[in-house]
This record gives C-alpha cells, structure tokens and sequence, in this order.
C-alpha cells in the first residue's frame, strides 16, 4: 500500500494524474449509463448500445491509462510504438463490450461475476498492451506480487461495480455507487501495476520522431475522449426524452385502455359478423380478435336464443328504431354466462347505406347479483315484518299508509282488507273503533278523540305512549319521526306484561306467603294514618304481634305445616279486619298492625278481634295445632313522633308481653325505652370487662352430706363495675348470653379458675358453671371442654362443670345440671345424660320432700350424687335421699341460677386463698 502511494505522489505528475481519474469516472458512468440504455431495449437498439457503451467507455478507460502513464516519471526518457498503442486501445474497447453483454446476457449472479472477470482481465489485458508500446533506452522489470494484486483488484471492484449497476435505484448514491466502484478498479489496477514496475537504464538509443510532448499528448487525448463521452451522455440524454415522451404517450393511450376495459366495444358488418374487436371485448368474453373477427355475433346467444331469432330481432330492432337496448344472459368463450347491458347503433355512410353496427356490451353481472340480494332482502323483510309480535305502519307527511304488516291488523282487529296502503290515518282510525264498538255514536267519538290525542302526540315527538282500550287491551305506541314529516309506528300487546308488572309490584308491597302487605307498605300506611291524626286530632295505634312457640310447631310438625299456620292465621287477622284497619306480616311469625281511632274503646275493640284471631285451634293435616300470640301496643302522639319509633316501641311492649305469663297485652311505657337503653350500655361495658379487669372470681363450698367432708369448690363470678359497683349475676349473665359475650367471659373463667386451682396443695375438685351457649358453640365443645386450661397442670378429673343439657363424662370430667326452673319433670332426662353430680335448686326439691319415688329418681336413679347448695329453713326439715352423696353450703337460698356464676349475698363464698387451704375449717 505505501509503495504503490509512494509511486503516486513521487513519481507522477499529481494534476495529470487528476485529469486521468477525472476522465475514468466519466467513463465509466457513461459506459454505465449506455448500459442501462441497452437493458431498456431489445434487438438492434440494445446492439446499437451496447457497442456504443463498449466504444466510450473503453476509450475513456484507456485514456485514462495513457495519460497517467504521461504522468508517469519513470527516470529516463520515453517514447510509444504506435502499433501498440492503438492494439491497447481495441482492447479496452473489446472489452469494455464484453462486459456490458455479459451483463445483459446472463443470470443476476452469473452476469455480475462474469462481466466483472472480462472487464478486469481486460484492462490489466490494455494496461500491459500499453506498457508494451513504451520504448526507452533500457528495460523494464515487473513484481510478479504487484502484479497478480492489480488483476484481484481490477476484478473485484468491478464485479461489485456491476453487481450494483443492477440494483442502483433512483437515489443519487444508488446511482453513483457502481460509477465509483468501476473507477476504483480502473484506478487500483493502473497504480498498483505501475507501483510494480522497475527501470533499468540502458544505451539504446531513441527514436525522435517517436518522442511526443506529454503535455501535448494529454491534452489531446483528453480533448478526445471528453468529445467522445459528451457524444455518449448526449446520445443518452436524447434517448431517455425520446422514452419518456413515448412513455407519456403509452401510459395516455392505456390509460384510454383501461377506461374502456368494463365495455366490449367492437364493430359489426351489415350481415352481424363481428369485423374489430378491442381489448375489453376480449376481457368480457374471451375470444381474441383472430379468433372472433368474420364470425357472426350471435355466437354470443345461447342456443334456445339464437331459436327464436333474438340476434336477428336486435339487429331489425336497431335498424328500425336507431337503437337497440336491452339486458339479457350472454356467453363467453368457455361456456360461463354472465348479464349483459347491450347496446347495438346501426352505423351509415355519406350516402346513408348501412355499412355495419357499433355494439357496446357492458358485464353488469355484479349490479344483477346487488339487485337479486336486495330484492331477496325486501322479500325477507317482508317476510319479517309479516311475523314479528309488534304492528308496524309507515305513514307519510300527509298521513298516508305506506305500509303495514299482518300483526297491525290482528292487534286492532281490522276486518280483512280493510286497510290498505294510501288511506289516511283518521279513516283507519275510524275503521277500527267502528269494527270493535257496537255503537256507532260512541265509536264516531272515541275514533275523534283517540285520532286528536294521539296525533298530538305525535307532532309533538313524543316517542312512547300506552293506550288502554275498552275492549280490555293494553297497547304501547312507539313513533320514530321520519327527516320528510312521516312517520313509523310500531304496536306492541302489553296487556300480559302490564299484568306481570302488576303482579311484580304487588308483591313488592306484599308478603308471598300470606298475601298480607309487607314492612313496606306497613310503613307507608302508618305514615298516612299519622298525618291524618295530625289534622283531625286523632291516634295512631301499632300493634305488634308475635307467635307463641312457633318454633316448636315448626319443629315438631316441620316447616311446611309451620307455613300452612302462617296462611291461616293472615286468613282470619283479615277476616277480622274492619274499614281504617291496617295488618300486614313483617316476617316470620311476626305481624303487625294500625288503626288510627278517636276512643280508646275502637283501639281495645280491635285488639280484642286480633287476639281472638290468633288464639285457638287450627287444624292442619289432621293435626290440631294450638296458637296463641304476645300483643305490644304504642300510640303515636304520646309514645312516638314517629314510624320507626312506633315500631320499635311497640316491639318494646311486645317482648315484655312474651316474658309476662299471664298478660299478653301490654302497652308501651317510657320505662321500657329507659330499660333497654341501659341493658344496651351495659352490654357494652360487659365486652370490656375483662380488658377492664372488672371480673373476679369467688369460691363456695362443697361438702359431702354423709361425712361433711369437704369435697370442692363452686366458682363464682363476680362484677366489679367502674361506676356502677357489684353488679349481681342476674343483671348480668342473661345479658352476656343475649349479646354474645359469654363465650369470651366463660373462656375466661375456665382459665382462671384452673390456673387458680393447679397452684393448690389439695386435690379438691371444682365446679364451673358453663351456659348452653357454650356447650352448644363449635369452639367450646372441641377445644375449652376438653381442655380448659391450656396446658396448666390441673388433671382432668379435678374439675367439674354444671351446664344444662349436655353430658361429657366421656372425656374425663365432671358435668353436672343446675338448671331448677323445670323441677322433677327433668329426672328421667338426667338419668339418661348420666351426669356425675346432680346440682338443683330449691324450687325443684320441694317436691322430693314428700314423694319419695321422686327422692328415688333424684338421688339414685343412676348412682348420681345430689348437691344442694341452698338450705332449708329446719334443717332435716326434708329427708335425705338416698344416693346423696355431696352437698354445698351458700348464704342465700334465694339466688338466681345462671350458666355462669351464682350470685350469693356478700361474703357466702372464698376467695382463692382460702380455697388453696383447709376447707374443712372453714365449712
């Protein structure tokens, strides 16, 4: 590389040097150019092209090769044969045309290499051709590397040069790119080839006829080959206007082509024998013009009409009337058959004799397939509209029919063909009131009426409206106003569905079951009896009502039997009711009731009426079904401003008639309202209880009756309250139970009172009393019961738990029942639950006094041991059953029981310190 630059710029004149690239680049586009020339030509042209690229370019190349060697400054003083040089420049021109045939002549690739390969071979051919016509006193010597470097070079580039040439674009680079790279070539190969020259100096003397200036020379030959180029890119430069010019042409004409392509346009001699034919006549029907040209035109019938003479007819029709025109099935060439729109114009001459026909035939078998699916579309609308379940009509801006389907008909009633399109909408009008109204009078003035109101509402875009007619039909109108004043109008029967609503809506208001109405309308019925009372000074009674043990009846007879109750009872509470009275079922076995009245006596007449309604017998499936119900009554003004606060203090009444065992009647009283509110609050408190620290726990005595040993303890719970001190058992474990917090509270005990009693030095047992909601909760039952300390110390057999209707004694542990409020009747129930011990309170042991079956069942029935904690006024005042093996000393006998903790009078019970010690001290 630095050798052959070395020889460029030491031993060359640098401006001859630019003047010989300036010329190859030249060159070389020309010859690229004629090039693309010849691809754009066939025969001769492309030949005339072809030669001439040859011919420029090669002699631009060659060129370029004798005036860089003019630049050339070998050391010694030069001189050309003639002969030879002249030999060097055929071989350019050869094979500069041999390159650009190769280049058209074969495949992509196989053009590209093999243009490239003669083009390069052929300049190295020139380069050496001309180094042979130097003369010089001395000899040259060549560097076989430098050689055989220019030849890869000249080939490479100019296999790439016309690789390109074929993928050039229209970008300017595109088109300079394989210009560039053939000059490349050109040039690489000169300097390298000359880069491997050496001179060795000799004696021989020259020549001076053969010695030229080299100035002179280059000037020469460059004046040459510019005039020789400038030829070429003139030649080029006519011929792309001429192309253009013709292309212009061309695309105009094919563009008048194409437009004619939709038509078979073709001329006809007298006779009907087709005598031309254009391109689009052979696009429409196939047949070329030396197929069809001399052949009549009926060709295009199809055998039935070429029978009955249609070809003929058109042509006697044209010529009898100017024109023929018509559309029918005609025939191409491969038998398809397509709809045609003919045209056949009879053609005269000067002297008015026919001399043929011009026939125009346009393929509208595409407008021929729209106008079938349109007209199946209609008929499938029609058909549509004849089954759908709404009338449609279509009136225009004068009230006119346009159309109407078979359901308008139906709806209305029409005679049959009665309506028909171009009436006007009052004629029709009249027409139905007429065919469905006996009275011709009062059919004239409905028809009136109904055609003025419905007509104004229909100018005034009223877009719905339901019509009722006396023969009992509901009808819903919707209009659609049309953009030219008409309309359409659609009729639906609504009659069922507006039934259905009805229905829908009754039941909104209404209980399912009984029929009764529902809270709801309860609600609302009392709010119109409340403003009523406001101005006529009256009162508002609500009564509500619920069922005595339905529960039961539901259980014991099942829910269907439970619902027949139900539906009998809504029966005579309506059979009941008089005018002004309002009852209504709120779910469940709970009703409700209003009247509003001016004398206390109309409230209790009414109650009376209810409670005689819902007390007694019914009689379901055979089976005589007792009922009865608890009754609360408020009044609005003086108990309640308003619904809601009726309702609620009615309930109010009524849940303390159902804890009262002989009324069942009971009125609202502001002492109940007081209560609730605070059982609510101390409800509350009680969740927080433990939290607070509030609970503690006390422990009562258990001894046995035979020795008087102590035998354990009872723990009791005790509520310290912030504000309001001890608060008693009673108070409070009712409520625990009501609002859930017994479960956390008797979690709680179980724990304390078994860590309590783990850290005692005896093996005393002790009682726990659990509630049923304990025992019957999930949690309860699986892990407290089972094990209710955790993992404390305490062995299972230390501890005992009352409770009311479960037994555990499989587990392990002690379960006994205090439950005293069913007295002896619950024997026979322990002896099956097989409790341990058998905890009971006063109530039920005043009967074992004087029934000693009783004493029996009680005490031995299954060898249960009896505790009883409350003692009698005389002791031994009742004998000891047998059996009986434990007893519990307490303070007051007349304590209430609960599931869990006992309330005793202060100071009846231990606390855990003295239990830990020695009961029996203490006892």
């Amino acid at each position: 590389m630095f050798t052959v630059l070395t020889c460029v710029t030491e031993q060359h004149d640098l401006a001859l040097v630019g003047l010989a690239g300036l010329i190859c680049f030249l060159a070389s586009h020309c010859a690229l150019v004629l090039l693309h020339r010849a691809t754009l030509s066939d025969g001769a042209v492309r030949w005339v092209w072809l030669v001439t690229a040859g011919a420029a370019g090669g002699f631009g190349i060659w060129a370029t090769h004798f005036i860089a060697m003019l630049a050339y400054d070998p050391g010694v003083v030069v001189g050309y044969h003639a002969g030879l040089t002249l030999v060097s420049l055929l071989v350019a021109i050869v094979a500069t045309t041999a390159a650009v045939a190769a280049k058209i002549a074969y495949d992509r690739w196989v053009a590209n290499v093999l243009a490239g390969v003669l083009f390069g071979v052929g300049i190295w051919s020139m380069h050496f051709a001309g180094m042979l016509a130097i003369e010089f006193p001395g000899e040259i010597s060549w560097d076989t590397g430098f050689v055989t470097a220019s030849v890869v070079l000249g080939v490479a580039f100019s296999v790439a040069a016309f690789r390109f040439a074929g993928r050039s674009g229209r970008s300017t680079l595109g088109k300079l790119a394989p210009t560039v790279l053939l000059t490349l070539g050109v040039v690489a190969l000169h300097f390298t080839a000359t880069a491997g020259i050496t001179v060795i100096p000799g004696i021989m003397a020259l020549n001076p006829a053969m010695l030229l200036s080299p100035a002179l020379m280059a000037v020469t030959i460059a004046a040459v080959t510019f005039s020789l180029l400038a030829a070429g890119f003139a030649a080029a430069i006519f011929a792309v206007r001429s192309q253009a010019k013709t292309a212009g042409a061309e695309r105009n004409f094919k563009l008048l082509v194409q437009g004619v392509t939709d038509y078979a346009i073709y001329m006809l001699d007298p006779d009907g024998k087709v005598s031309n034919w254009n391109a689009g006549a052979e696009r429409a029907k196939g047949y070329s013009a030396d197929e069809i040209v001399g052949k009549d035109f009926s060709l295009f019938y199809s055998e039935e009409d070429r029978r009955k003479g249609l070809p003929q007819r058109a042509l006697q029709t044209a010529r009898s009337e100017g024109k023929f025109e018509a559309q029918g099935w005609r025939y191409r060439k491969d038998g398809s058959s397509f709809w045609a729109h003919v045209v056949i114009d009879p053609i005269y001459d000067e002297a008015g004799e026919l001399i043929g026909y011009a026939k125009i035939t346009k393929d509208n078998s595409k407008q021929k397939a729209d106008a079938d699916r349109i007209e199946e579309v209609t008929r499938n609308l029609d058909v549509a509209l004849e089954n759908i379940g709404q009338g449609i009509c279509m009136f225009d801006r004068d009230e006119r029919l346009l159309l109407c389907n078979k359901r308008y008909l139906e709806i209305f009633k029409f005679p049959e063909g009665s309506v028909r399109p171009g009436m006007v909408y009052r004629e029709i009008v009249d027409i139905g009131y007429a065919a469905n109204t006996e009275d011709p009078g009062e059919a004239a003035a409905r028809a009136e009426a109904h055609y003025t109101r419905n007509m104004a509402l229909i100018r005034s875009g009223a877009g719905s409206a339901v019509h009722k007619y006396p023969s009992g039909i509901s009808i819903q109108q919707n209009v659609n106003m049309l953009p030219n004043g008409g309309w359409v109008v659609t009729f639906e029967d609504i009659t069922d569905r507006l039934k259905s609503e009805e229905q829908v809506a009754f039941l909104a208001k209404h209980d399912g079951l009984t029929g009764l109405p529902n809270r709801v309308q309860f609600g609302e019925s009392v709010s119109e009896e409340m403003m009523i009372a406001d101005r006529v000074r009256g009162n508002v009674a609500v009564i509500g009502i619920d069922l005595d043990k339905f529960k039961e009846i539901n259980d014991q007879h099942g829910h269907g039997t439970g619902d027949k109750v139900l539906v009998e009872l809504a029966r005579r509470l309506d059979e009941a009711r008089q005018e002004g009275e309002f009852i209504a079922r709120f779910g469940g076995d709970e009703f409700a009731a209003t009247k509003r009245f001016d004398e206390l006596s109309a409230l209790h007449d009414f109650i009376a009426r209810l409670e005689g309604a819902l007390t007694g017998t019914v009689t379901i499936d055979g089976f005589e079904i007792k009922t009865g119900a608890s009754l609360g009554v408020a009044v609005y003004p003086s108990d309640a401003a308003g619904v809601d606060g009726l309702l609620a203090n009615a309930d109010l009444a009524m849940y303390r008639a159902k804890q009262s065992l002989l009324q069942k009647v009971c009125f609202y009283e502001a002492a109940m309202d007081e209560h609730a509110r605070r059982r609510r609050s101390l409800a509350k408190d009680l969740w927080a209880s433990i939290d607070r620290g509030q609970l503690h726990l006390h422990y009562q005595v258990q001894k046995s009756v035979r020795t008087g040993e102590i035998t354990g303890y009872e723990v009791l719970l005790r509520w310290r309250h912030h504000e309001r001190g001890n608060i008693p058992p009673m108070d409070f474990i009712g409520l625990a139970e009501e609002c859930g917090a017994i479960l956390p509270i008797g979690e709680w005990v179980l724990r304390e009172a078994c860590h309590e009693a783990a850290s005692w030095n005896n093996s005393h047992k002790i009682a726990v009393n659990l509630s049923p909601i304990q025992l019957g909760h999930a949690e309860y039952g699986g892990r407290h019961i089972r094990d209710p300390s955790g993992n404390r110390s305490e062995p299972p057999a230390s501890r005992n738990r009352d409770h009311r209707k479960l037994d555990h004694r499989r587990q392990g542990q002690g379960l006994a029942d205090d439950a005293a409020d069913q007295g002896a009747r619950r024997l026979d129930r322990h002896r099956r639950l097989r409790h341990r011990l058998f905890l009971t309170g006063n109530a039920a042991l005043l009967p074992l006094r004087q029934d000693q079956t009783r004493q029996e069942l009680h005490g031995r029935g299954r060898n249960q041991p009896a505790v009883k904690g409350d003692r009698p006024r005389h002791p031994g005042a009742w004998p000891q059953p047998r059996g009986a093996g434990a007893r519990r000393r307490r303070g007051n006998p007349g304590a209430a029981r609960h599931a869990l903790g006992r309330a005793v009078r202060r100071g009846a019970g231990l606390s855990a310190r003295q239990a830990a010690g020695d009961g029996r001290a203490r006892g």
